[in-house]
């Protein structure tokens, strides 16, 4: 399969890596821009993801007339939530989950994406806008999914992007219990079997008492930020690179 395709340029100022010292001491450092493709990978390659402000935030951004409504909101926490490969903690239990599941990459992305955005979970923020940017990631080679299955049916799953040796992940889901559990441990197998490509990092945003039971840990905004360029210079993993749909 191809590399991933890389998408026109940005017309959008985004912070810049060299003055992440002088970035606003709160994780939302800007607001604005677009999603399109090229604006999505200039935002991650520089430490940023995006999520809608929310209520709270909307409303005084809009107040403020500085913004458009519904703007998006560009994030990057202070205290990175990140899970490096040798740290993950798999329990008892969930070692026993892991042979009840099958884990397949990258055939029902589209599905993982709906599943993740359900408006019925609480603190849904994957709205529309969110969907379809990250479809078209998809679609270019950036974005992907890690699935479980059972008797054919899926189960649960995460998605995220593959931009060298940084594995940004986005959201998770599960219909039935440690599904999603599996899936992260699935897509740490991967990585792990493709260490000669380089050094490897999962990237989870926040740090929370869940993830932490898994192994995140925390990283400085400072140190997460300037770690990024040796993470880019790896080979994109190899079960990224697979021929998608089978």
């Amino acid at each position: 399969m191809p590399p991933p395709v890389e998408p026109p340029p940005t017309p959008w100022s985004l912070p810049e890596p060299a003055d992440v010292e002088r970035w606003p001491d709160d994780d939302l450092v800007a607001v604005g821009a677009d999603l399109e493709p090229g604006t999505l990978l200039a935002a991650y390659r520089r430490g940023l993801f995006p999520m809608p402000l929310g209520p709270a935030l909307e409303e005084a951004a809009s107040r403020s007339g500085r913004y458009a409504p519904d703007p998006i909101g560009w994030w990057s926490p202070l205290d990175r939530g990140v899970l490096p490969l040798d740290a993950l903690v798999v329990s008892r239990s969930l070692r026993r989950s892991c042979r009840d599941f099958e884990v397949r990459v990258d055939t029902a992305f589209a599905d993982v994406l709906e599943a993740c955005a359900d408006p019925r979970r609480d603190g849904g923020w994957i709205d529309d806008r969110i969907q379809a940017a990250y479809l078209r990631l998809y679609e270019l080679g950036w974005a992907h999914s890690v699935e479980t299955w059972r008797e054919g049916r899926l189960v649960g799953g995460l998605y995220g992007l593959a931009i060298g040796g940084l594995f940004a992940g986005e959201s998770m889901f599960h219909h039935e219990r440690d599904a999603s559990k599996v899936a992260l441990v699935g897509l740490v197998e991967h990585l792990r079997a493709d260490d000669a490509g380089g050094p490897r990092l999962i990237d989870v945003q926040w740090h929370t008492d869940h993830l932490g039971s898994l192994g995140v840990v925390e990283m400085a905004r400072e140190e997460y930020v300037r770690g990024l360029p040796r993470l880019f210079t790896a080979a994109t993993p190899a079960v990224f690179a697979g021929v998608r749909g089978r």
